[in-house]
């Protein structure tokens, strides 16, 4: 896999933070954060993946049993 270099500006106490834990793994600083940011984005990826088929199935609607139309009106049924 080809590799780019950047440069990055973030808080100390975050990169402190990071290379403590990457130690704790075994791996280095840039193995830690590209790890994680393939996690985050594959899980950004599933969720709008999720919503695309949640919103499809909301468009199609469910079928509810009642035929092509209801053969009652929403004011019949709240009738008082």
């Amino acid at each position: 896999m080809e590799q780019t270099n950047v440069t990055l500006s973030l808080p100390a106490h975050l990169i402190k933070a990071a290379r403590h834990a990457a130690v704790e793994r075994g791996v280095s600083l840039s193995r830690f954060l590209a790890d994680h940011l393939e996690r985050m984005l594959l899980a950004d990826r599933t969720y709008d993946e999720a919503k695309g088929r949640a919103l499809a199935h909301m468009r199609e609607g469910v079928r509810m049993g009642v035929g092509s139309r209801p053969r009652w009106m929403r004011d019949e049924l709240h009738e008082r």
